[in-house]
């Protein structure tokens, strides 16, 4: 397990600040959140210290990700949401506010809940050309 000495969340796993722990494997680990968006809100971060999902490799994601539905699911027993929202921040333009990758798991009870996603569509500025461009540009780089 990699860890940074000045990142918050390798603090809780080197055990140096409680977290209210929801689940650990060899990997994973998943934490409530002490903001509480919504009753339940549990972060979950691999146990090695990367950054964001740009720096994340396949073995690490494959860890974190595979682990989300145990989870989600055991949110759905214990607390019954309508859903949930799974988000990552990636820097700090996008929200990241600890560099340390997480996935925020979110129940969602309903509209008043606490948490708001609100998405301003732009597919009416892109053509069926634009979009084959952008398409295989990003294709290209993968």
């Amino acid at each position: 397990m990699m860890t940074h000495s000045d990142c918050i969340f390798c603090k809780i796993l080197n055990g140096d600040i409680p977290a209210a722990k929801v689940y650990e494997d060899d990997d994973v680990f998943a934490f409530l959140d002490i903001s509480q968006v919504t009753k339940g809100h549990t972060l979950v971060i691999p146990k090695t210290h990367v950054k964001n999902i740009y720096e994340t490799n396949a073995d690490i994601a494959g860890a974190l990700f595979s682990r989300v539905p145990k989870i989600t699911r055991a949110l759905e027993e214990a607390f019954d949401p309508v859903g949930i929202n799974i988000l990552s921040n990636t820097n700090e333009f996008a929200g990241q506010s600890v560099f340390h990758l997480h996935l925020h798991l979110i129940p969602r009870y309903d509209e008043s809940d606490g948490f708001k996603s609100q998405w301003i569509t732009h597919g009416e500025d892109y053509s069926s050309e634009d979009l084959a461009t952008m398409a295989k540009t990003i294709s290209e780089k993968i």
